[in-house]
Parts: structure tokens; C-alpha cells; sequence
């Protein structure tokens, strides 16, 4: 018999050869136990467009990239060319941008979570936690001194940090929807911010609001001495329709859509001059002051130096992506611009969508657009698979290498990457294929690698930069639920869903949002349809593109029973399975969905969450004081413009919005109008007839259209047609005599601000998917002594239907931990299966200076994956460290650590378990495969330790194994 020591050390021999080398059938682990794809039903989906996700650091050997449904970033040692993992850090909830600082300090931009996260590289740890303005998007390092720069899409704004103390200078307001993505010119001396809904120098014309019961007056389409003589709706092709009238019915009226050209003129698709109604002396007919205009700003330019900002004109709709050309200086955005002042799906159908490059001297702010699809005639509507192919959709990432020659743009939708020179024109007229979802893009020239982040996939792609070709695709791993992957592609994918190659139901749902246009999708040549008992007229007017947040919810996705529901702003569709002709008669596709696309696609809608609301409270509860600045509403004075609103009191207008009996039309699901015979024939929609009353959750993403102004922001606001401006003039024009002072519009509009978070006791059965205000807060601390914000974050996750749990991270003894509090019993449970943390205090015990710990809001359901759990097969990660198994592969699970130790007079085999798993413990005494023994029948574990007695020592000498059965 060996000593004990000896049988120890062989086993411990034994089992490192097994993990290394997966060699031994009797130590190889029960595969089939655990699938690769585990069901997630803790995936909360924000739907989150990632900005500038992979980076290449000043090192050149170490590539970043942003996991971000994991919630984490990727550290790859790309020194071969071929990336090689070598670290995945957490940081906050949803991750879309990584900017490398220096070799040895990355920033993660979070977006739900509203914060950046400072990462020790070589640490592989976050030393550092900064707040910004909600929605943070993008960032850049420019300007001396070195600064900081951060778009904060939500809140219009580019927030400017100190990097050295990590504090705020200031936050620049931009004058634009959305400032995204960020670039710098070639010297540091200018940041460059795309404006995301930029707007394409459309806006609508309709008559002004009237009260809930009262008719409207005629408005500026019916103006008899305009350009059509006051026929509504007007002709599109000279004074007949086209495609022509099927049915004798009477249209609608209608609002019309007119763009501005070059000349400032404002022209609808007939060539019809309406500037005297939009600028001119007629102008207040329709609600506007004379003088109005919209400057339809794509491009935010900063000076480093003294922060003032000047901005580019007139470039695309959707500014998706920016760069700078590193020897000529020159901006390049590239977007997709919409075409929707055309009218009728028969003319759009297949081409009312371009997909363009900007060129913009950044000094003359000149510009010139190049369509990246020149093989494209906008004629034919239906090409061949391999013509599609040709396509580029979805533009998000652009990259030029350093000599300005070339310049490289990634199509999400369409799957491919190009590349262009420097005046835009295509290099390579065969794309590169990639996987799905190419969103962002890292050039190492050095050695002639381009690496590819695709998001659809998550995936890495290896681009050799010589010949153009995939060396290789390295997947990482992602949670999100596989129905939910499937279904993305029937709202993304522009060459499975167009004509064309090009174009897709998110070219206008931009990331299942909105584009902020109005469409006018009817066809003079269809008949008339009906649903729920009513009426509807084929010649629908223009609408403005809804959001598809939480939308539909289809049977059994988290246990939720289907609503049927009429959709779309009349309710004139039964269901979602009624758009599906959609894919054919507006985007030209070969083929509508199948049965089970529809239904995977149906599935992936309702998983999208709107985002935390940021104006609430961190207790998710109606603020009393909502900042209102002119863009938000304005006071009006005698029917002119006025002031700004006075802060708004949201607790109050939820008070006026209850004894107004606004819960009559807007009770459903926290302002979510999803019900059956929820139509009806209101008189302010004249002719138009039935309408549902629309959801009130989306209103923050409504804002900037101003009547009132000759520097509106955005052509559409309210409405069905986006025709009334404000929410101030909302209330005012539409509820007559219902509100009567400043204070109660500015309660009012706080209020509908604040719609989004539920929590309002208006329908708690029929809950809204959203989440509350704290979910993504997240503090960085280097003390035991817990800051107040922790004890806040304590104290909110173990209240009763907080609807947020806390994850808290940080090193023991030099190893990455995790614990999840447990609100029933107050305790911390460890990522240590069976391992449970009595008090906050004994957690964060180690932290300091040099061991940071970063504590984290999520949303309910989703703590165990992301603080304990992160593959989900029930093997908690700081096991799957120890066992030596891929905390990030379900398939991998740890095998149990064997110890023989001698107590007493006897020898005690152990070995480390999960709870619930089977083991079987086996002897043999010439260690040959036909040797071995099974000593006891398997047995499931109870604890993360197993304890076996084996009795005295005897002679011959043995050996022990322990397989993991499942």
C-alpha cells in the first residue's frame, strides 16, 4: 500500500492529465447532460446596437471586445495574428463602445448601465466606475489638455471627463437626436459626433390639433390656392394617382409629407411647392411661425479647445457609423437615408432606401454622398440571390487605414464587408462574406489582419488584408436565447428579406426602434379591409414608424400567456402574422417568412425591454421636479412661443392623468394599447375614422419637432402623423380647457416622461416590459467600509418587488469572485456552489486600493447568470475555475478535485461536488483500464464537498477515481 501522500499525489497527477488532455474514459465527464445552448429564461434583451465594439491597443497585441449581452469585454493577444483569448472581464450591462486609454487601461462604455468601466488590462480588472448622462454611446480621447469625450445619446449630449482624476468638465448639449458615434481629426483638435436620427430634411404638413370632440378645421393640404388646389389627398403623378384608385370610396384626408431640396425650397413627391405653408406667410395654417425651418443636422463638430460646436447639413437620415480619413482629414459617415416622401407601397416597394457614404471637408463643410450600392439602378425591384449578395445593408462600422487609400465598411444586414477608396468608390465589387451581424472593426496593418466583431454571431472574424479573405471566425460566447438569434434575422437581415440586398423592416424599426419618419404606405389600388367590426380605407395617410418594443407578447416566451392584438395606428392588423406580406409587397422580397420564421421572428419582438427610464427616481418613483428644457415643451403665450416650462411634478400629472380619466384609452399595460376593441371613431380624426389610442411609453423618443421655432430639430413629433410638435401643445390644443396653467402642462409632460418603469398600479397583471430606473446603477469602491450608494443598492434589491437583484464582484486571494444577494434570507450567495456570504461586510471584507470590488443593479431573474452562473449549467463559476472546465461553455463542467488523506487509522477519500450531480468513486490496483472498480453505486451530492470513508489502509497498494456521471 502507498502512504497516503503518494495515492495523492498520483490522483492529483491523474486528474491534471485528464483536464489537459481529455485522455482518460474514466475521468471523461457525461457530455450530454448539459447542451451547448443552455434555455435561458433570465435574458433580459435591451436590443442594444453596439457602437465601436472591438479596439486594437497601443501595444498592437492586444485586441477588446465588447460582449454585450454577456455584459462583459473579451481580451484577445492577437501577437500571431490569430487572436488568442486570454481574459473576459465583467463590466456593466450592455457594453457597445472600447477606447484604450493607454497599453494598460481600457474604458467600457455601458449603456443601459449608464457608466463607464476603467479596466486594468493587465489586471484583467475594473479599478474604476464613472457616471454619465444616460444612454452613453461612444467616446474618444482628444484636445490638450487629453480629455475624455462621451456621446450620451439619451440625453442629446457629449460629456467631457478629466482621464487623469476621472471627473466631470463639463456636458455639451448637441442640437441633434441622438449623438452617437464619435471620431477625431487627424491632430486631436476637433471631436467629430454623428447625429444618429439625424432626420433627412422631410417633415409633415396637416392641419392643426383640435379638441378631443371637435372636427378639425381644414388645414394647409386643402388650401385652396395650393399646389393641388386643395385636393387631399393630393396626386403623385401629375393629377392622378399612381398606382390608380381601385374603388370609388373617398380617401381619407390626410396630412402630406414635403422635403426641403437644395435650394430651400419644400417639395412633395409631385413636385408640388409648399414653402409659402411650411416657411412662408401661410405657414401658421399648419402651426408654424413664418420663418420655420430644420436644419436637418448630421454631424456635431467640437472644438477641443474653447467647446464650441458648429455642425455638417443635408447628409442622411440614419448616421450609423463615422471616420476620419487620417491623411486628408476629411468626416466619412455612413447611414442610410429614406426616401419617404414618396408616397404608396407599390412606388416605394424595394427602393425607398439608400445606403450612402458622406465625404465632408471639415473646414467648408462641403459634402458629397456617394450611394455605396452602385450596381443598383433603383429600377428593377427583385434581383437574383447572388446579385443581392452585391448589396451592402445596415452600414455600422467604418475604418480607414493610415494611408487614406482605404477605407473599410461592415453591413450588418447584409452580412459583407467593402471597401472603398478614398472618394467612395468600391474597391472590391465582390464583398467579403461574414458572419452575422459585422458591426464593428479593428485594422492591425502591421500584420495585415482586419478583425471583425460580428454581433448576430458573436463572433470574431480574421480578415487578411491583402487578399481579402476570412483566415478565420472565432465565436464567443453569448446568452442570448438561440429563438431569440433566429428571429433577429427576419428584422435585420437586408439579403434574406429584400429585393435588392439592401434593405430590411429595421431599416425603418432602426434596431427595433424607429426611424422618426412618417411613411405614407397605402396603395390607391387595394380594397378595403376590416377588423374588429370597422372599416379601413386602403389610402391610409402618413404614419409615423412605431417602435417595436415590447410590442407583441406570443405564447409561452417566459411563461406569459399570447395577447391578440390589433396593431399598427388604425388596429388595422389583427396580428404580427398580418404584416407578413409586408416582406414582398414593401421590401420586394423573393419570399414572406414561413410558418416558423414568423413565429421565431414573433418570439425575438417580444423579447425587447424598453430601457430604465432615467428621469424616475433610483427607487423607480415619480420625481417631483422634471427639468423641462425648451426642446421638451414650451409655455405658450396668446398662441405664440413662450419660455420654457417650469420643472414638472411627474407624481402630480400622474394624478391629473388619473382624474382625467386618460386610463379610459391608455390603461393597458402601463400605457401600451394592445387590446381588442380598442378602436374608435374620434372626431378629430375627421374623415380618417377608426384609430387606436397609441402607447405612452415611447414619448421621451418623440422629442424636438418645434412649430414654434426656426431651429426645430426634428420634422415629426405626435400623432399618428407626427403633425403636433410638442407635448405642450398637445395638451393645450388637444384637451381644451382640461389643463389651464404652465405648472399643470409641465406636471403633464413630466409625467409622460416618465410613463416607462411600470410601477403604477394601472394594470399590474398586464405588467409593461420595461425595467426599473436602477437596473445597470453600478459603484466601484476600494474600502470594506461600504459607500452610501452600496447601502442604497442594499437596501432597494431586498425590497419586495424591487424588480432588481445586486451583483457584487471583486478578488479573493488573488481569484475573480462573485456573489448574488438573496432577498428572502439576506445573505450573499457565493459563485461557489453550496458557498453562502453571511453579511455585505464579509464579501467586500478584502477590498482596497489595490483589490477594487464593483457592486451592480440587474434586472430580476438575470443576478444568477450574471453575478454567479454565467453559462448556466448549474456549476457556479468559481468552481468551474477551480475544476478547470469554460465557466463560459454550458458543455464544460468541472471535474471533481480528489484528495486521499489519512485520519486517524483510516484513509478518507474527498472530492469536490456540486450539489445534485452524480459521482461514482472507483479503485483499481494495477491502474490499467480493465482494472478499475466501481466501489459504491452513484449517488447524487448534497454538498460542494463529498466525503468517503475508506477504512484502513491494506495491501496491495491502490489507487482512486471519482467520474462525474451528470
Amino acid at each position: 500500500m502507498l502512504r497516503s501522500e503518494a495515492v495523492e499525489f498520483v490522483l492529483r497527477f491523474l486528474n491534471t492529465l485528464a483536464r489537459r488532455l481529455r485522455l482518460l474514459p474514466a475521468l471523461t465527464v457525461a457530455l450530454a447532460a448539459f447542451p451547448a445552448t443552455a434555455a435561458f429564461t433570465n435574458f433580459i434583451n435591451f436590443e442594444t446596437p453596439p457602437v465601436h465594439p472591438v479596439a486594437l491597443g497601443p501595444d498592437g497585441r492586444t485586441l477588446a471586445v465588447c460582449n454585450l449581452p454577456d455584459n462583459r469585454v473579451e481580451f484577445f493577444d492577437v501577437s500571431s495574428g490569430i487572436p488568442v483569448p486570454v481574459g473576459s472581464v465583467p463590466v456593466g450591462l450592455d457594453p457597445v463602445t472600447v477606447r484604450f486609454a493607454s497599453s494598460n487601461e481600457l474604458w467600457v462604455v455601458n449603456y443601459i448601465s449608464s457608466s463607464i468601466s476603467v479596466v486594468d488590462v493587465a489586471a484583467q480588472t475594473v479599478v474604476a466606475t464613472i457616471e454619465t448622462p444616460a444612454g452613453p454611446s461612444d467616446l474618444v480621447f482628444a484636445g490638450n489638455p487629453r480629455r475624455a469625450w462621451v456621446s450620451c445619446s439619451r440625453t442629446n449630449a457629449v460629456f467631457v471627463i478629466n482621464p487623469t482624476n476621472r471627473l466631470a468638465v463639463t456636458n455639451l448639449a448637441i442640437q441633434g437626436e441622438m449623438p452617437r458615434a464619435m471620431a477625431t481629426s487627424p491632430d486631436g483638435s476637433k471631436v467629430y459626433v454623428a447625429i444618429f436620427e439625424s432626420g433627412n430634411g422631410t417633415t409633415i404638413l396637416g392641419s392643426k390639433l383640435t379638441d378631443l370632440n371637435a372636427f378639425p378645421a381644414p388645414g394647409p393640404v386643402e388650401a385652396t390656392n395650393g399646389p393641388h388646389r386643395g385636393v387631399n389627398p393630393p396626386p403623385n403623378s401629375g393629377t392622378n394617382f399612381f398606382p390608380a384608385r381601385a374603388i370609388t370610396n373617398p380617401p381619407p384626408k390626410v396630412a402630406h409629407i414635403v422635403r426641403k431640396n437644395a435650394a430651400g425650397q419644400w417639395l412633395d413627391d409631385n413636385n408640388g411647392n409648399w414653402t409659402p405653408w411650411i416657411s412662408g406667410t401661410n405657414a401658421p395654417l399648419g402651426g408654424r411661425i413664418v420663418g420655420w425651418d430644420l436644419p436637418d443636422r448630421d454631424v456635431a463638430i467640437i472644438n477641443t479647445t474653447n467647446f464650441q460646436i458648429t455642425y455638417a447639413h443635408r447628409l442622411m437620415n440614419m448616421c450609423l457609423a463615422i471616420g476620419v480619413n487620417p491623411a486628408s482629414g476629411e468626416i466619412s459617415v455612413v447611414g442610410t437615408e429614406g426616401v419617404n416622401e414618396k408616397r404608396f407601397e407599390p412606388v416605394l416597394n424595394g427602393v425607398f432606401h439608400r445606403v450612402n457614404l458622406a465625404l465632408v471637408d471639415p473646414v467648408t463643410r462641403t459634402n458629397r454622398i456617394r450611394d455605396l450600392n452602385p450596381h443598383l439602378d433603383y429600377i428593377t425591384r427583385l434581383l437574383p440571390e447572388p446579385q443581392r449578395a452585391l448589396g451592402l445593408g445596415d452600414p455600422r462600422a467604418i475604418e480607414w487605414n493610415a494611408a487614406g487609400t482605404r477605407a473599410y465598411i461592415t453591413g450588418m444586414g447584409s452580412r459583407n464587408l467593402i471597401i472603398v477608396d478614398a472618394n467612395g468608390a468600391r474597391v472590391n465589387p465582390q464583398p467579403v462574406e461574414l458572419p452575422e451581424g459585422p458591426t464593428g472593426l479593428a485594422l492591425d496593418e502591421a500584420r495585415a489582419r482586419l478583425y471583425v466583431w460580428n454581433r448576430f454571431s458573436s463572433s470574431l472574424s480574421i480578415v487578411e488584408t491583402v487578399g481579402h479573405t476570412v483566415v478565420t471566425n472565432i465565436p464567443v460566447f453569448d446568452p442570448t436565447p438561440a429563438v431569440v438569434q433566429s428571429g433577429r434575422r427576419a428584422l435585420y437581415d437586408t439579403r434574406r428579406t429584400s429585393g435588392l440586398g439592401i434593405a430590411s423592416c429595421a431599416s425603418c424599426h432602426v434596431d427595433g426602434r424607429t426611424d422618426r419618419l412618417a411613411w405614407d404606405l397605402g396603395n390607391p389600388a387595394e380594397h378595403l379591409s376590416t377588423n374588429a367590426g370597422f372599416v379601413f380605407h386602403p389610402m391610409k395617410g402618413p404614419m409615423v414608424t412605431q417602435t417595436l418594443q415590447d410590442i407583441i407578447t406570443p405564447t409561452n416566451f417566459n411563461g406569459i400567456a399570447q395577447i391578440q392584438q390589433p396593431l399598427h395606428w388604425r388596429g388595422d392588423k389583427k396580428n404580427i402574422e398580418e404584416f407578413n406580406p409586408t416582406f414582398t409587397n414593401l421590401q420586394s422580397a423573393e419570399f414572406a417568412l414561413t410558418t416558423n420564421e414568423m413565429a421565431d421572428f414573433k418570439t425575438m419582438l417580444a423579447s425587447i425591454f424598453f430601457p430604465p427610464n432615467f428621469l424616475r427616481t433610483f427607487s423607480n418613483t415619480l420625481p417631483a421636479s422634471v427639468p423641462l428644457p425648451g426642446h421638451y415643451g414650451r409655455a405658450l403665450t396668446n398662441g405664440g412661443p413662450g419660455p420654457a416650462l417650469p420643472p414638472g411634478n411627474a407624481q402630480m400629472g400622474f394624478t391629473r392623468f388619473d382624474r382625467a380619466d386618460c386610463r379610459i384609452c391608455h390603461d393597458q399595460n402601463q400605457g401600451r394599447s394592445v387590446i381588442q376593441n380598442e378602436l374608435f371613431n374620434l372626431p378629430r380624426e375627421g374623415a380618417q375614422g377608426a384609430f387606436k389610442s397609441s402607447q405612452l411609453r415611447s414619448m421621451g423618443e418623440k422629442l424636438g419637432f418645434d412649430g414654434l421655432s426656426t431651429n426645430s430639430r426634428a420634422g415629426f413629433g405626435f400623432q399618428h402623423d407626427g403633425r403636433v410638435d410638442t407635448l405642450t401643445r398637445f395638451m393645450v390644443d388637444g384637451f381644451a380647457g382640461n389643463v389651464t396653467n404652465d405648472q399643470a402642462i409641465a406636471d403633464f409632460i413630466a409625467f409622460m416622461l416618465c410613463f416607462s418603469g411600470s410601477d403604477l398600479s394601472v394594470n399590474p397583471s398586464n405588467p409593461s416590459q420595461d425595467v426599473p430606473a436602477a437596473v445597470g446603477k453600478q459603484i466601484t469602491f476600494t474600502s470594506p467600509a461600504p459607500p452610501a450608494l452600496l447601502n442604497s443598492m442594499v437596501a432597494l434589491a431586498t425590497r419586495t418587488n424591487s424588480r432588481v437583484q445586486l451583483v457584487v464582484r471583486g478578488k479573493q486571494n488573488g481569484r475573480p469572485r462573485g456573489w448574488l444577494l438573496r432577498r428572502a434570507t439576506g445573505d450573499f450567495l457565493s459563485d461557489r456552489n453550496g458557498e453562502i456570504a453571511p453579511t455585505l461586510a464579509s464579501v467586500i471584507a478584502p477590498a482596497a486600493s489595490t483589490n477594487p470590488f464593483t457592486a451592480m443593479l440587474v434586472p430580476e431573474g438575470s443576478g444568477l447568470r450574471i453575478g454567479v452562473d454565467r453559462d448556466g449549467d448549474n456549476h457556479y463559476d468559481a468552481i468551474e475555475l477551480d475544476g478547470d472546465s469554460n465557466l463560459a461553455d454550458a458543455s464544460s463542467v468541472p471535474l471533481p478535485l480528489v484528495k486521499v488523506s489519512k485520519v486517524s487509522t483510516n484513509l478518507v477519500l474527498t472530492w469536490t461536488s456540486t450539489p445534485g450531480a452524480s459521482y461514482a468513486p472507483d479503485v483499481s490496483v494495477f491502474l490499467t483500464p480493465e482494472s478499475w472498480i466501481q466501489m459504491l453505486s452513484p449517488a447524487a451530492a448534497t454538498t460542494n464537498l463529498t466525503t468517503l470513508n475508506l477504512g484502513p489502509p491494506t495491501n496491495p497498494r491502490r489507487f482512486y477515481r471519482v467520474r462525474l456521471l451528470k
